[in-house]
């Protein structure tokens, strides 16, 4: 298995973050059908080619936990280097650079059910799909806009996708409500999370789902 080798076409990586310590663990499937090599890892990266798949056992009782690609990566044997987008250096949320497009969810909550979603809040960087894929749970939230990025405001686009930083619109505090910004992306992309107090866009299942994650979804 090889962790951040030179790569010497754009890479793609996704990131998993905040897991619990209960001992249950739900199955997620994380498939890239992107043309570029991928890399994943559960905090980290792992590389992913075309068509590969990655396995994760995620305990119940996550909460807040969240898959993310990163685009055209470079690092060295030294596990040195940046990606174009969802980078892990210091980014306005301090968590990631932006723009990257969330998976997000909590597994074993409230009356035992689990909730998920797609989020755009942090920008669109390329085509996913989140669903169930078991306990009786038939979840399918998808956002594969094609267009969305070329067709995309001038003032929303970023290196490598699209992503507009200001409290504004970003929801920081006080009461918001979509934007112009917003709705573009709700009219390509209605089942995602679109701006921080979307509250149309969380799925619930049963606990005891396993799920599937979907990079360039065919």
């Amino acid at each position: 298995m090889r962790f951040f080798t030179n790569l010497s076409i754009p890479s793609f990586f996704f990131l998993l973050i905040s897991y619990s310590t209960l001992a249950r663990a739900a199955r997620f499937d994380i498939i890239n059908n992107c043309a570029q090599t991928a890399t994943a890892v559960p905090v980290g990266g792992r590389q992913l080619d075309h068509g590969q798949t990655c396995s994760l056992d995620v305990p119940a009782g996550t909460k807040a936990a969240r898959i993310w690609a990163r685009t055209s990566c470079h690092f060295d044997g030294a596990r040195r280097g940046s990606c174009e987008t969802g980078d892990c250096a210091t980014s306005v949320l301090g968590l990631r650079e932006a723009p990257n497009m969330l998976a997000e969810f909590s597994l074993s909550q409230h009356m035992n059910r689990e909730f998920i979603d797609i989020s755009l809040v942090d920008g669109f960087n390329h085509r996913m799909e989140f669903s169930s894929t078991s306990g009786g749970c038939n979840r399918v939230i998808r956002c594969t806009a094609e267009h969305a990025i070329g067709q995309c405001p001038a003032m929303l686009k970023a290196p490598g996708g699209t992503v507009f930083h200001t409290n504004e619109y970003c929801c920081d505090s006080g009461p918001c409500g979509p934007t112009p910004y917003s709705r573009y992306f709700k009219q390509r992309c209605p089942d995602a999370y679109n701006y921080p107090k979307d509250d149309t866009a969380t799925k619930a299942c049963p606990g005891g789902a396993n799920y599937e994650v979907v990079f360039c979804p065919r």
